[in-house]
């Protein structure tokens, strides 16, 4: 039970640091967050755990942390900007993987410890990165859209959990197939990737409710900033 007890610890952390970047850097720090968060969890993802008796992979809770900060800032800054956040984690993704793959090119020295370790990481990078910008602009533009129509059926505050997994596990549902079928598929037997597919929308199931409340911390929080 022991990456069960550290995986929910692990999204906690994730939602308050994501609070406390919103807290010290108001919107600002919500960009930041998705572009970082963006970035990191397609790094964790070349990991494999077990996880509730199933293969999964690392970086979901990470990864749906964005989805967290772009419907704080389109709860309370418009749709504009929470797209605005979504083009800005797709960028960053995009120049790592540009920026690592030239890294690799590099001759190491004789003296280098590190390059046998970046080639397995950003080795897999492409395919993994390729299939995370395809999921992650369907995805994160359709939690935009499904967040804001679902603000219209239920606009009061006190429905702002309809809104946050409403959207939330739509969205991510088709970020999982896409994700795994293109990242995986082929990659792994068959039943680990039906593992990895059910498992990873398990975890995005379960972080996506907890963070409801952090969602409601959020919507009463004022950044420093804008005080």
């Amino acid at each position: 039970m022991f990456n069960e007890f550290l995986g929910l610890g692990f999204a906690v952390v994730n939602f308050v640091l994501l609070l406390l970047m919103y807290k010290f850097f108001g919107k600002t720090g919500l960009f930041a967050w998705v572009a970082m968060s963006t970035v990191l969890a397609n790094i964790q993802v070349t990991k494999t755990i077990e996880i509730i008796g199933l293969t999964a992979t690392l970086g979901n809770s990470l990864y749906a942390s964005t989805f967290l900060a772009t419907d704080i800032l389109n709860e309370k800054y418009g749709k504009k900007e929470a797209k605005k956040a979504v083009w800005l984690g797709f960028s960053s993704l995009l120049i790592m993987v540009i920026v690592m793959q030239l890294g690799l090119k590099f001759i190491p020295a004789e003296s280098d410890i590190a390059d046998g370790s970046l080639q397995t990481i950003f080795g897999l990078i492409p395919q993994i990165a390729i299939a995370s910008m395809v999921a992650y602009l369907a995805s994160q533009h359709l939690d935009v859209i499904i967040f804001s129509a679902i603000r219209k059926l239920f606009p009061k505050d006190s429905q702002l959990w309809i809104r946050i997994n409403g959207s939330t596990l739509i969205s991510q549902l088709f970020d999982t197939m896409i994700f795994t079928s293109i990242a995986f598929y082929g990659v792994f037997p068959f039943d680990v990737w039906i593992q990895i597919f059910l498992s990873t929308y398990i975890l995005k199931f379960v972080v996506s409710v907890m963070s409801t409340p952090f969602g409601y911390i959020a919507k009463a929080l004022k950044p420093i900033d804008e005080k």
